[in-house]
């Protein structure tokens, strides 16, 4: 399928104007978004032919036509052109080099940021923890009911989490839980971090007075960590979207952004369509939804993703750029700094 240059600025100006507005495009208003002249018959004969390569549909209450889902595929992949304004450039930037914000904290603010400046729903994910051996774990007690670990992997990653414990748990057994722990664990795949306490359970029953306790403490905070860390904001703009206005079909897409495992099943269905548009950064076609994906690195060896998550008529240009610059500010921060680089400059 080749088009002409005609039919392409036809079929971006289509695009693009459909995306802002959510209404079908005729030829008259075509004819006032052109920046050249031509008649409305040409116009006509021009989507005629688009809708016969399979880009354009018609609805059944306009005779303005929309586009397909291979139409936004082929836009993604040949016309799109993406761009930033400069003080939104500026804005993003001042905004994460106000202080020194942990990965946590840059996966929440990216997310809200996304969701905000997109009017869609944003999902941010974490490091993934497959590849991560735990490094050292330090309980640090706060009273007798609860305490505070922290567990750092051989990659540099640091989660913090609070206990609180349902029943009083003494000094000497939090002592003696970190070092049991520390001795039997260290240099395993997070991963495999539940299975080896199940294996050394038993001695924990030997050692530690209140070991049941310490036990589910232990294994419900690695059963978290050994997941993605995922992030979802802006859940609430797909009411505002034309597309899910079907109640059934918009508490079946909330039902999956609430869940991660049901997420990623979404998302890998083999009749999903993907399509890259460079090499960090791809869309998913699932049915009437879209999803934009960026990754982005923390360390050498931690990865990110930043994605957009809306129909299929979504602003490709505007949310790609937005993505292409905020995963560069991201990296900036974090994985220049873990390369002992960083700049020393910053405007």
């Amino acid at each position: 399928m080749g088009l002409t240059n005609r039919q392409n600025v036809i079929f971006k100006t289509i695009v693009e104007e459909f995306t802002r507005s959510a209404e079908p495009i005729g030829s008259k208003t075509l004819m006032n978004l052109l920046d050249f002249p031509v008649s409305s018959a040409t116009i006509r004969n021009e989507m005629a032919t688009l809708e016969k390569y399979g880009l354009l549909e018609k609805t059944h209450t306009s005779s303005g036509r929309i586009p397909s889902s291979k139409g936004y595929r082929y836009y993604v992949e040949n016309l799109l052109e993406t761009d930033i304004d400069v003080p939104v450039q500026q804005s993003l930037k001042s905004y994460f080099l106000q202080r020194h914000y942990s990965v946590d904290e840059v996966v929440e603010k990216s997310c809200d940021i996304l969701s905000e400046m997109t009017n869609l729903t944003s999902i941010v994910l974490g490091p993934e923890c497959n590849e991560q051996r735990l490094q050292h774990i330090q309980l640090i007690p706060i009273n007798e009911r609860s305490a505070v670990a922290i567990i750092v992997t051989d990659q540099g990653h640091t989660e913090n989490k609070v206990f609180n414990f349902k029943e009083e748990v003494s000094l000497d057994d939090i002592r003696k839980c970190t070092e049991l722990l520390n001795d039997k664990l260290i240099g395993t795949l997070i991963c495999d971090v539940v299975d080896r306490m199940n294996e050394i359970h038993p001695i924990m029953s030997a050692t530690l007075v209140r070991h049941e306790v310490l036990f589910e403490a232990f294994v419900t905070a690695f059963m978290r960590f050994a997941n993605e860390k995922v992030k979802v904001s802006g859940r609430g703009n797909m009411l505002f979207q034309p597309e899910f206005s079907d109640m059934n079909r918009l508490k079946e897409l909330m039902n999956v952004l609430e869940d991660s495992q049901l997420f990623r099943e979404w998302t890998q269905k083999d009749d999903n369509v993907l399509v890259n548009i460079d090499s960090q950064k791809q869309l998913v076609q699932i049915g009437d939804c879209s999803i934009i994906s960026a990754k982005f690195r923390y360390t050498n060896q931690e990865e990110g993703r930043l994605m957009v998550v809306g129909p299929n008529r979504m602003q490709y240009s505007k949310i790609v750029g937005l993505m292409d610059y905020m995963t560069n500010v991201i990296e900036d921060i974090f994985y220049d700094e873990h390369k002992g680089g960083g700049n020393d400059e910053q405007e």
